[in-house]
């Protein structure tokens, strides 16, 4: 095991203020997703990146407890305290109840991630399993003189909370610059200062999602779900504290503030944010029509996709880009992923033919060390594959009897590809993953054409039965101008 993981302190803001921290146990909480539609792919590069950190916090021997929420309650469609629950939203939509969407998705989400061979986090509370622990933190907040009700709103008073202490200390903005970047909005009359979050707010008569309070029926803040859960299974004060980077300026800030008002103390030692995703250059967005489904990235069946790629194809691919910066999607990248992916595969089962030869070097031993110092470098990946490669070329110079090792560089090569390339990048050995999708493709282009023969005969019995056998297994299918689509 390492002496020392090195961990970048995202409020230190330069390279300087590396910092070693080696604790026997380690407390990480990641802000998961709000379970209101399908897991796009921005959140699946989050969850991956702390997948891989989970994973070789694990594999130096720390003991980790790795809290990841659900948010099913409590988030607006704004940052700002006002709109519509989103799950409750969807849930009036769909003539459902509120926990029925929440089911669905959060069942989606978890298969999803599966598939990416991610591990389950250590605890995955809700936001609702909370209710009353959030109602604990407002009212004590209250007691400290940091928060107040207005008409059975509870707001966090920001402005006299800047005044004792840093309230952007993880953006370094200027608290001057966010007010007068701030817009009068609806209830703003309800609040001291323009800046003021809810802890909790008041429910409409036709709000879903309610619970009684000492304020009078309502629901959660969304800021406060997080306080409330990592403050319960990590305590007040733990080692990483995690999520994307649109979260780091209003949720992240606003959790701090939250956790000093309540206990004193800033929650986590270690802030890390993951970037966000851009296609050919350009935002994902829906809006766009440049955002992927991971189901359509594994088919294929979106219009900017060439073909589609396996999930661990897609895992590579992400860890090709350091966590922190910006990644972006296109088929030359992914098919160069796949490409590179493969060359790694492939290189493993050579390496089970190998035979010793020669004397013994440094070279393998050496490499092994680059490997660590690549991931203790705040878990840099991209470093680390570049030196994956270097035992690649290794081991095909070695078959190629270009190059001699000994028994013990072999056992060494062999102990690179567990800890490094399946332990802690978490890549399958097996392609059976692929193999699924393949085969799954080939049935579908079998069943489709069938129905297009069904079709053309004007049998269309067959043809809707066809249908709706496919829609009872939740794949649809499109029928346009251009031919017959299917997506999961």
């Amino acid at each position: 095991m390492m002496e020392k993981l090195f961990i970048y302190n995202t409020l230190s803001r330069t390279k300087e203020e590396f910092k070693a921290i080696n604790p026997p146990f380690v407390g990480m909480y990641v802000c998961g997703p709000t379970v209101y539609s399908d897991v796009h792919l921005g959140n699946c590069r989050t969850f991956m990146s702390f997948d891989i950190i989970y994973r070789y916090l694990l594999h130096l021997g720390y003991k980790v407890r790795y809290v990841r929420n659900i948010t099913d309650a409590g988030h607006l469609e704004g940052d700002a305290d006002v709109g519509e629950d989103k799950i409750s939203k969807k849930a009036k939509l769909a003539q459902l109840e509120p926990m029925e969407i929440v089911q669905k998705y959060t069942v989606g989400f978890r298969d999803i991630m599966a598939l990416f061979n991610t591990l389950p986090p250590s605890i995955e509370p809700t936001a609702t399993g909370h209710i009353i622990e959030q109602q604990e933190i407002a009212k004590k907040i209250i007691d400290n003189g940091l928060a107040y009700e207005s008409n059975g709103t509870v707001y966090f008073d920001v402005e006299k909370f800047a005044k004792t202490n840093n309230y952007t200390a993880l953006t370094n903005r200027k608290l001057e610059e966010l007010l007068e970047n701030t817009r009068d909005l609806e209830g703003q009359d309800d609040k001291k200062g323009r800046l003021d979050f809810a802890l909790w707010i008041k429910a409409k008569p036709e709000h879903l999602m309610k619970w009684p309070s000492p304020w009078g029926v309502g629901f959660p803040g969304w800021h406060i779900e997080c306080s409330a859960m990592s403050t319960k299974y990590l305590g007040e004060q733990f080692d990483i504290h995690g999520g994307g980077m649109d979260l780091q300026a209003t949720h992240h800030t606003n959790e701090i503030a939250q956790n000093i008002a309540y206990c004193g103390k800033s929650p986590a030692n270690y802030w890390l944010h993951t970037n966000m995703l851009t296609v050919n250059g350009q935002k994902m967005s829906k809006s766009l029509g440049n955002s992927f489904l991971p189901i359509e990235l594994f088919t294929g069946q979106h219009p900017l996709l060439n073909k589609g790629f396996t999930p661990m194809t897609v895992r590579f691919f992400m860890m090709q880009t350091h966590y922190r910066s910006t990644l972006d999607f296109s088929n030359e990248a992914l098919e160069a992923s796949e490409k590179a992916y493969n060359r790694l595969m492939d290189s493993y089962k050579t390496l089970q033919s190998l035979k010793p030869s020669g004397t013994s070097t440094d070279i393998v031993s050496k490499l092994q060390k680059d490997c660590y110092e690549a991931m203790n470098d705040d878990f840099n990946t991209p470093v680390l594959i570049a030196h994956l490669f270097e035992a690649v070329r290794i081991i095909n110079s070695a078959n190629d009897k270009k190059m001699s090792l000994t028994q013990k560089d072999i056992d060494l090569l062999h102990r690179i590809y567990q800890h490094f390339v399946f332990d802690v990048m978490g890549l399958k050995k097996d392609e059976e993953t692929g193999k699924a999708y393949k085969a799954l493709e080939g049935v579908m282009n079998l069943v489709l054409s069938l129905r297009d023969k069904a079709k053309s005969n004007k049998d269309f019995t067959t043809s809707d039965e066809i249908r709706n056998n496919l829609t009872a297994l939740n794949i649809q299918v499109k029928d346009s101008k251009e031919g017959t689509a299917w997506s999961i």
